[in-house]
């Protein structure tokens, strides 16, 4: 009998690779043309949610009951009138007459209709309902009457009284941010604080640099010294001078007149030749080099080591690693805004999941990094009433020229950040959260928050929209041995750290706690926790001294020539100054 033969195998008209590879050109170019959107995932989650709308009869009669019952209440305020808001955007004596009442009632109905139809519904997937709320609110923030000039009266009246004087003066804010822009040159504020001489202007020296950082050294202005050095990882997000702005307001000069060794890292601004980098390059370009010439500067000193925001989450990690090894370098740590797990991370954790960080790692590959601008229009969109609309309508609208800020000239000088090391650093820490699992592997292997040791001090802000407080307070069920203190002051991610002692309306509550104490809810804490007028910063120093060698010593040498670390240059260095 003779054998069947076998059929030829048909040659595919595409392969995988090529079809994964025109998948990929897809998103780019989707994604390049909707400024970095995945606008798919944004019509997924709405699509849930009207699928599950439609089946959920009882919200349709509450969004039903709700506009009836509002409609009747603006006609019911444009015949008699309303009663005053306390909404912050509608406080002007302006609003409370008529036609701006009758508006305002519009817009508070429109807030609240769109907060019913928009609250989770059952067997809704819980991250399409946040994305709906999230991209909902900012349609609703974005028609707000506050935001057009025609229908704002602060604009109108400013308008009047000055006989349009303001739109001439908003008109010449906006051709000039616009040339600015397309022809990439520094933005306004940098023709009045500049780093080097109305900013970053603690005297130092660069005492170490390597192809990621260099080291700042700050010289000594007492006669003594505490024995233990401080060392400040800034986060990479942004130039690490948000501590050394202005001479009335720098942490860092501040440091130094309390009699502190100060060392700060100055991260490179990454461009497509970094794209490969690493966060375990970053740990270890970063943190442990520079703890390595720290050591090799003051020997036998152990080391104050200060994190902020994703640094303070490196720092974390770098030191993890040092207890898993037995390293006893650490004095303490002390963490500002920082987050060790990511559970509930705040609306950042909205612009991360699979289908979004697949369309952000694609947008990278393209230029090997993510933009500046993408990452601060990401934060931008957060808070966009404040940090968007406002600003907008002040400065086009009103003339008001409100870039005469220090903080607002460093929040314009972003960098950038490598492909590989961002999305590592979302994945496996924002969506995996391994960090908190002691699933997060370093120096080869898996490490533990959990065996670390050195005392910590947790600094919070109330009005964080990037670290929420009680998400920077989840460190507590991660660091089980010593001491911890825990500190929540007034304001924002940066204003609230940016503190300086003498600035009116601040003040804070701190109470700590020992592996020996019952664990308090973040609201429990905040109930008992210690109240206190003025600047943390007073406080914090305190600790660091409580927990400090209690001789002075002698100002050490800058650098170490003997052993290879020679001053490279007068501080804020080179890499602050990378574009």
């Amino acid at each position: 009998m003779q054998a069947e033969t076998p059929p030829v195998p048909k040659t595919p008209f595409i392969s995988r690779a090529t079809a994964n590879d025109l998948n990929d050109a897809m998103v780019t170019w989707v994604g390049r043309t909707s400024g970095g959107l995945p606008g798919p995932r944004i019509v997924q989650a709405y699509i849930d949610w009207l699928i599950n709308l439609s089946v959920a009869p009882g919200r349709q009669l509450e969004i039903l009951e709700a506009l009836i019952r509002r409609s009747a209440d603006l006609v019911k305020a444009a015949l008699l009138g309303s009663e005053p808001t306390d909404d912050r955007r509608f406080r002007g004596e302006g609003w409370q007459k008529r036609p701006y009442a009758w508006l305002v009632q519009a817009a508070l109905h429109r807030d609240e209709l769109a907060r019913i139809a928009t609250e989770p519904l059952p067997g809704m997937d819980a991250h399409n309902a946040e994305l709906v709320r999230f991209y909902t609110q900012q349609l609703v923030d974005a028609l707000s009457p506050a935001n057009f000039a025609l229908t704002n009266p602060e604009f109108v009246q400013a308008t009047i009284a000055q006989r349009g004087k303001n739109l001439l003066r908003g008109a010449r804010f906006a051709i000039g941010d616009a040339v600015r822009t397309i022809t990439g040159t520094d933005p306004e504020t940098a023709e009045q604080f500049k780093v080097g001489e109305t900013l970053a202007t603690t005297p130092g020296k660069v005492v170490y640099r390597n192809a990621l950082m260099e080291l700042i050294q700050y010289s000594p202005s007492t006669e003594d010294v505490h024995a233990e050095p401080i060392l400040y990882v800034p986060a990479w997000i942004m130039k690490y001078y948000i501590l050394d702005l202005s001479p009335s307001n720098s942490m860092i000069r501040w440091l130094v007149e309390q009699g502190h060794t100060v060392f700060a890292i100055s991260w490179k601004n990454p461009g497509k030749e970094d794209s490969d980098l690493s966060m375990e390059d970053y740990r270890t370009l970063g943190v442990a080099s520079a703890m390595e010439v720290i050591g090799d500067i003051m020997p036998e000193r152990k080391v104050h080591a200060v994190g902020y925001c994703v640094g303070g989450t490196l720092l974390m990690i770098a030191a993890a690693v040092m207890a898993r090894g037995g390293d006893n370098r650490l004095q303490s740590i002390t963490l500002f805004a920082a987050q060790t797990d990511f559970t509930d991370a705040g609306e950042l954790r909205l612009f991360i999941d699979e289908m979004t960080l697949y369309w952000l790692e694609q947008q990278m590959k393209r230029n090997g990094f993510l933009a500046t601008k993408q990452m601060g229009g990401a934060f931008a969109a957060l808070r966009a009433p404040d940090l968007l609309w406002q600003p907008m309508l002040r400065r086009y609208c009103l003339g008001e020229d409100n870039s005469g800020f220090d903080i607002m000239a460093w929040n314009a000088d972003g960098t950038r950040m490598p492909c590989r090391m961002h999305s590592d650093y979302l994945r496996q820490l924002y969506l995996k959260n391994e960090l908190a699992q002691g699933k997060y592997v370093a120096g080869g292997a898996a490490i533990s928050i959990g065996d670390i040791s050195a005392p910590l001090y947790i600094v919070g802000t109330t009005a964080d929209h990037i670290a929420p407080w009680e998400s920077v307070y989840k460190t507590r069920n991660l660091k089980k041995l010593g001491e911890t203190m825990f500190c929540l002051t007034k304001g924002g991610h940066n204003a609230g750290i940016v503190s300086e002692p003498g600035r009116p309306r601040r003040s804070f509550v701190a109470g700590g706690w020992d592996e020996t104490s019952a664990y308090q809810s973040p609201e429990v804490w905040q109930a008992s926790a210690e109240p206190h007028e003025g600047s943390w910063w007073i406080h914090w120093q305190e600790w660091l001294v409580g927990r400090s060698s209690p001789e002075r010593t002698s100002p050490p040498p800058m650098g170490a020539p003997d052993k290879g670390h020679v001053v490279l240059g007068d501080a804020p260095g080179t890499y602050v100054f990378q574009r």
